[in-house]
């Protein structure tokens, strides 16, 4: 049996050291490395909306743009992440009695006011994201599951998952 060379033995450390081998990526690869990394953007940047959004509404949520942006400065997010929670926050400000009261009559047995903000703010960023349209529906009901589930319960993102489809039901998009 070959007897294995001694942290101190200086051939040991004397020896060349083979460089790793990189494969070729082809250029269909890069494509969906790129486009991967834009759909983890937009789910960073939903995740970031949802940060501002339960921040402004344990504090003052008339406040929300402002809360927003101190949160986007506090976790530093990049550049594009930033561009899509603020556009997310931003149909909320602009829109946010609306998207409540359609919430509202869709959450019938439930009184949205006592939702959990978790819960209500999942909501609230799949709403801005129906109202700005430019995010397919199923795209938008699938991430505000996954919201739900990794910032509630699996319990929070059934409820979330139903809540939508009806909503999306009554706006006529399913």
């Amino acid at each position: 049996m070959a007897e294995l060379p001694s942290l101190r033995d200086d051939a040991f450390w004397d020896t060349p050291v083979q460089e790793p081998l990189m494969p070729a990526v082809p250029a269909a690869s890069k494509q969906r490395k790129r486009r991967a990394y834009q759909e983890r953007m937009e789910t960073r940047g939903r995740a970031r909306a949802l940060q501002a959004m339960y921040a402004a509404d344990m504090r003052d949520f008339t406040q929300l743009k402002r809360i927003a942006s101190q949160v986007f400065d506090d976790l530093s997010i990049v550049s594009e992440e930033r561009l899509f929670a603020s556009q997310v926050v931003a149909t909320v400000c602009e829109y946010g009695a609306e998207i409540d009261a359609a919430l509202t009559a869709v959450t019938e047995n439930w009184r949205y006011e006592r939702l959990g903000a978790i819960e209500r703010n999942v909501l609230r960023v799949a709403a801005a994201e129906f109202k700005r349209g430019s995010t397919p529906v199923k795209v938008v009901l699938q991430e505000a599951v996954r919201l739900a589930e990794r910032f509630g319960t699996e319990r929070s993102a059934r409820f979330v998952n139903g809540v939508l489809d009806q909503y999306a039901r009554r706006l006529g998009r399913l």
